[in-house]
C-alpha cells in the first residue's frame, strides 16, 4: 500500500485476516476459565480504550509517559550516537508521539517501521511523520510483536525500541521469550532501547493506575465493552469495580475487575458462560516494575549486552540500551 507521491509510505500485513478476532475468542475462552480469572491487556485498546489511554498519559498523577519522554529529550542524541542505525524499528508504536524525539536524533534518510496491530494508527502517525519529515521512509507493519516478529528487509544497523515499559505487561517467563526471540531476530550490530518504569514507593504506583478522576477504572472496564461488541458478551462495566494493587512480592502492579455481586457472563459467540462469585477479581494486567541490577541480569540471560540506561532526574523510569551478545 503506498500513498499518492511515491513509495514513501508501505503498510505490511503480516496479521492473516481474522487473526484478531480468532485470538480475542480464544483468550476469553482460556482467561475466564481459569482460577483466577484473566484476560490479556491487548485487549484494552480499541479505539475508545487508545482515547482514554492517552488521556491517562495526561494526567497529574500517570508520570512514566512525562518520564520516558524527560529521558529522549534529554539523551535522544547519546542514545542513538552508538548504534549508528539505519532502520528504526518501533514496536507497539501507537501515535508514535514519543518517536519524534529519536527520529530527531538519527539520519534524515532514516527508514522508520512502526510496528502495531491497528492500521489506523499506523497510517494516522505515518501521515504526520512524513508530512514533518520529507526525507523519512515509513515500512509499517500490522502484526503482533508478542506472537512473533516480522520485519521488512531494511538497510542495518537496525535499532528496535519497546518503549512505554511495555515490557512490564508480560509475565517473567513471556519475558523470557520474548527477549530470546528478538535476540534471534537482530544481526550484529542492532541494538535494543527498552524503556522500563522502575520500582518506587508503592503509593505514587498505585496512584498511577487508580487516579482520582476516574480514567483508569474508565480504561479499565473498557475491555468489557470489547468483549460485548466482539463476541455478544452479556457484561455489564457497573456490575463491576476497578481495583489496582501493588504486589511487593512479584514487584508489579495489577489491574483487576471485581464483580461486585454474583453474576453470570453469557458469550454467545463462544457458546458459554462463566460465573463470578461476588467480590471474584478478573486481573486485566500486570504492570511489572523494574530494578537496574536485575534488568541487566534478564537480558544477559536472554543474550543481550546492556550497554548503558538512562533514567529521568526523578529516577522514576529508565531507558536501557542493550547490544546482542556474542
Amino acid at each position: 500500500m503506498e500513498w499518492e507521491g511515491g513509495p514513501r509510505f508501505t503498510l505490511t500485513r503480516a496479521l492473516p485476516p481474522g487473526a484478531t478476532a480468532a485470538a480475542l475468542a480464544a483468550d476469553v475462552a482460556e482467561g475466564l476459565a481459569r482460577a483466577p480469572k484473566e484476560l490479556p491487556p491487548r485487549w484494552f485498546y480499541d479505539a475508545r480504550g487508545s482515547e482514554l489511554f492517552e488521556e491517562i498519559t495526561t494526567l497529574p498523577e500517570y508520570y512514566p509517559t512525562r518520564a520516558e519522554q524527560e529521558i529522549l529529550t534529554r539523551h535522544a542524541a547519546e542514545i542513538v550516537r552508538p548504534t549508528g542505525a539505519r532502520t528504526l524499528v518501533e514496536l507497539g508504536s501507537g501515535s508514535s508521539a514519543k518517536t519524534r524525539l529519536l527520529l530527531d536524533a538519527l539520519p534524515e534518510d532514516l527508514l522508520y517501521v512502526p510496528v502495531d496491530v491497528s492500521p489506523s494508527a499506523l497510517e494516522a502517525a505515518g501521515r504526520l511523520l512524513l508530512a514533518e519529515r520529507p526525507r523519512l521512509r515509513v515500512h509499517a507493519m500490522v502484526a503482533d510483536f508478542e506472537r512473533g516478529l516480522e520485519t521488512p528487509a531494511s538497510p542495518g544497523p537496525r535499532l528496535v525500541a519497546f518503549l512505554g515499559g511495555t515490557i512490564g505487561n508480560l509475565l517473567p517467563a513471556e519475558r523470557a521469550r520474548f527477549l530470546r526471540r528478538l535476540r534471534a531476530r537482530l544481526e550484529p550490530g542492532d541494538a535494543l532501547l527498552l524503556g522500563t518504569d522502575l520500582v518506587k514507593d508503592p503509593a505514587v504506583l498505585v496512584a498511577a493506575y487508580d487516579d482520582a478522576r476516574g480514567v483508569t477504572a474508565r480504561f479499565n472496564k473498557n475491555v468489557l465493552r470489547v468483549l460485548a461488541r466482539e463476541l455478544g458478551a452479556d457484561c455489564d462495566p457497573d456490575d463491576f469495580d476497578h481495583v489496582a494493587v501493588w504486589d511487593p512480592g512479584r514487584e508489579w502492579i495489577e489491574m483487576r475487575l471485581r464483580a461486585r455481586t454474583a453474576l453470570t457472563v453469557k458469550v454467545p459467540a463462544l457458546e458459554a458462560s462463566f460465573d463470578f462469585r461476588a467480590g471474584e477479581e478478573l486481573r486485566t494486567e500486570i504492570s511489572a516494575k523494574f530494578r537496574l541490577a536485575g534488568l541487566a541480569g534478564e537480558l544477559t540471560a536472554c543474550g543481550w549486552r546492556p550497554a548503558r540506561s538512562w533514567t529521568d532526574t526523578g529516577g522514576r523510569f529508565a531507558l536501557t540500551l542493550a547490544f546482542p551478545a556474542g
